[in-house]
């Protein structure tokens, strides 16, 4: 009675002195606050853009089959896949924490007790005992030992410890489920984004392909005339240096549409080939109105703000947990199977043992590790701190800039339309000015080189047009929903 009471009292100090030193432990430092989130100004209606599945959103068929086709093949999505299911195995492992381990043991083993010791006269004395039976006796000099049954060891989650674990590892599997979304949103975008520019490089080819036919027209008509003494050969050179340039162009966009070909390919998953197109560049629809919705709606869209959001959650959880590996823990062995000396009387009823041993420690010395985690741990939450504010920086900043480069795109488009129509009114009055004498074959190239360069810079501008669209869908969190 007398050692219990010393032993509960030296428990007691024991938790006591580590509850006490643990409280020593510096309490993380407060995090600043998330600064307010400007607003879209005019664009601001309570629904926007990713209101859209990606599937209404584009109107090709040709490109939504594509799409599909990468969502399925593309590998960013297996791997993105595969990282859901490593946190799923860690949410598991975390859960697995709170409850008992229970193992099945089978051992065997032999010991040669010293005659000096506690057990060993123990065992000679029993021996020589009139109390037991002949199968009590202990084998001399070796003692066998046989046990056969289960062991279990159990921590008692007193601070929660294992608790934090758990729900960290929760919100880290929330995160890589917003991580496979943030995949599927840029895949998406990516994968739109290089088909237009594909569609613009057939655009910009078949006006070369124009050109080069009034080019080659525009050469003949040259040696007529100067077969007619009405033109040089200076003028036929510079004609058919013309049109050698446009070839060259001509060249270099079938070159760079075998390189954006072979980029989405590479989207798709699959190795280089020809990529089917659906209606011409200016046949592609998408919404008119590019509406942003309300600023707070991208925090709660776009999926790498979400993620960076639970990626945070988890690292505070994480510090929580590291704080609590200071105090005390307590565990729990309980153990139940038979036990004996002798292999043949193993199975005997009175072979049969059970016990349960329940043990408090507490680091005290040598700590470091601890600290250590504590530390780490600490770091990586204003780490990912930084990381949440700069995804919300970052997702403001793309949602402004994707609404203002719609705006300005389609004014510069406006106007590159009237430079164009103004430039092939220039070329017929040059044509009909250079009949009559008023003007210089020179007038005539310059004017023809400047309509083509114009018709092909109204191409690019009509393809940021989409292309800027589709960066404002993504920028705005849509393209995920299943």
């Amino acid at each position: 009675m007398y050692f219990n009471r010393i032993l509960y009292r030296l428990m007691a100090g024991l938790a006591l002195a580590a509850f006490m030193s643990a409280c020593k432990v510096a309490a993380p430092a407060p995090l600043p606050a998330t600064p307010a989130l400007p607003s879209f100004g005019a664009g601001t209606e309570s629904t926007s853009l990713s209101d859209l599945h990606w599937k209404d959103f584009f109107k090709d068929p040709i490109l939504i089959s594509l799409i599909d086709t990468a969502l399925q093949r593309n590998p960013d999505m297996l791997a993105a896949a595969q990282q859901i299911e490593i946190a799923r195995a860690n949410v598991q492992m975390a859960q697995g924490a709170l409850l008992p381990q229970i193992s099945g043991v089978g051992a065997i083993g032999v010991e040669r007790f010293g005659k000096y010791t506690m057990t060993g006269v123990g065992n000679y004395d029993t021996n020589l005992s009139e109390n037991i039976s002949e199968d009590q006796k202990v084998s001399d000099p070796l003692v066998p030992d046989y046990f056969l049954g289960f062991r279990s060891s159990w921590e008692i989650d007193l601070w929660g410890k294992l608790r934090k674990s758990k729900k960290a590892a929760m919100a880290r599997f929330l995160a890589s489920e917003k991580g496979k979304q943030l995949v599927v949103t840029s895949l998406i975008a990516d994968v739109a984004h290089l088909y237009y520019h594909l569609l613009a490089l057939d655009m910009e080819l078949e006006t070369l392909n124009r050109h080069i036919e009034l080019q080659q027209i525009g050469v003949k008509l040259i040696k007529v005339q100067k077969e007619g003494g009405r033109a040089t050969e200076l003028a036929v050179q510079q004609f058919m240096a013309q049109l050698l340039n446009t070839k060259g162009l001509k060249v270099e966009k079938e070159q760079e549409i075998v390189g954006v070909e072979n980029q989405l390919n590479r989207l798709l998953g699959r190795f280089p080939q020809p990529i089917v197109r659906g209606g011409s560049l200016y046949e592609q629809e998408l919404p008119e109105e590019a509406r942003a919705g309300v600023a707070s709606e991208i925090l709660r869209r776009r999926p790498d703000i979400r993620m960076a959001e639970l990626e945070l959650v988890a690292a505070k959880v994480d510090v929580e947990a590291a704080r609590a590996a200071f105090l005390p823990s307590l565990t729990l062995s309980p153990y139940v199977g038979f036990n004996a000396f002798n292999a043949s009387l193993l199975f005997q009823p009175a072979s049969l043992a059970y016990g349960v041993l329940s043990g408090l420690s507490a680091p005290l010395l040598n700590r470091n590790h601890l600290q250590a985690a504590y530390k780490s741990s600490d770091a990586n939450r204003i780490q990912a701190f930084s990381a949440y504010q700069n995804s919300i920086l970052n997702g403001v900043q793309e949602v402004m800039t994707s609404l203002k480069e719609i705006e300005n795109y389609k004014k510069v488009a406006a106007l590159k339309e009237e430079e164009v129509n103004m430039l092939h009114k220039a070329v017929r009055a040059s044509n009909n000015l250079y009949a009559v004498g008023y003007a210089t074959y020179f007038e005539i190239i310059l004017a023809q080189r400047s309509v083509l360069e114009a018709e092909l810079n109204l191409t690019n501008t009509r393809k940021s047009i989409l292309q800027s669209t589709v960066r404002l869908y993504r920028a705005l969190g849509g393209g995920w929903q299943e």
